[in-house]
């Protein structure tokens, strides 16, 4: 396993020059600049800035420093936020949006998985129509509306949870059933089906004919093959989730990473949006190669290879 894990993460290396490259390169070639403003500023002003953060440089040239900086772990000054380095930024916003992720990933765990396995052993039933509806109108709702109708409802008209903010944990429960229950509809409908192939494997049929009660066959036959199209979702869906969605961010203004990639992408804040996609490429990669080091364990078949 020490092997595939160590490859793999070599593997990853000329993936992620080819995301930093293009990236810095599609950044650069945007029109405007992180200087750019409705009142122009003076051109010994713009041209001192430029000095100072290096932009008067040749491409080639900025590109090979920018690298240079990666490989010693600095992702560059803020050209936007005055005397703030991107990883001080991100250091300050990706706790928020690592909480609501871990707090959205476990709603649609703690939903999908058990409304999955029901729906799957009581095939065809009233109770396997209503978990496939609910999970059908998970995936087709986008979050963009479910964020503000759980607002209408539980913040303004019952008063249960607030509308907006990120300093106790009543904030925490709209946002977090927001982002959680669309990948809830997911993970459902992923364990139904992964659930129903394994149920009509020959080995569960053994199992029955020998006695085995409905929910030993269910948990310790059925549910560890029944999993693997889940582990497989969850590998890049957990990446994005771990770093929030900027859509629920904005809705329930959060201080959120998701949100300022946003913001730093309008203000071409070309560094801010370089450290925010590398982080996000290497929780991809990173979170796609525990997926399929789980996989390998779920299934004996697969190999480390």
């Amino acid at each position: 396993m020490l092997r595939f894990v160590l490859r793999r993460l070599l593997q990853t290396i000329p993936v992620l020059f080819v995301i930093i490259t293009a990236t810095f390169f599609m950044v650069r070639f945007v029109p405007g600049g992180p200087f750019t403003s409705e009142k122009a500023l003076p051109p010994e002003i713009m041209k001192n800035l430029e000095a100072h953060y290096g932009l008067d440089q040749p491409l080639w040239r900025q590109y090979l420093g920018y690298l240079g900086r990666i490989a010693q772990g600095d992702l560059g000054p803020s050209f936007k936020y005055a005397n703030r380095s991107v990883n001080e930024i991100i250091g300050a916003k990706l706790p928020a949006s690592l909480e609501l992720g871990g707090l959205a990933l476990g709603v649609a765990l703690l939903i999908g998985l058990p409304l999955g396995v029901l729906a799957a052993v009581r095939r065809n039933s009233w109770l396997d129509y209503l978990a496939s509806s609910v999970g059908m109108l998970g995936i087709c709702v986008p979050t963009f509306v479910l964020g503000p109708l759980l607002v209408l409802f539980f913040a303004i008209h019952l008063g249960w949870a607030n509308a907006s903010g990120w300093y106790d944990w009543t904030d925490r429960v709209l946002p977090s059933l927001t982002l959680g229950l669309v990948y809830a509809a997911y993970v459902m409908r992923l364990t139904r089906g992964g659930m129903l192939e394994v149920l009509n494997q020959d080995y569960i049929r053994t199992a029955r004919a020998k006695g085995a009660s409905e929910t030993r066959i269910v948990l310790r036959h059925a549910l560890r093959g029944g999993l693997l199209p889940v582990v497989s979702f969850l590998g890049p869906a957990i990446a994005g989730i771990l770093t929030g969605s900027f859509v629920i961010e904005t809705i329930f203004q959060i201080p959120g990473l998701g949100r300022e990639f946003v913001n730093s992408a309008f203000n071409r804040d070309y560094t801010l949006v370089l450290g925010t996609v590398i982080l996000y490429a290497s929780l991809i990669v990173v979170c796609n190669l525990v997926a399929d080091v789980v996989q390998v364990w779920l299934n004996p078949k697969l190999k480390f290879e």
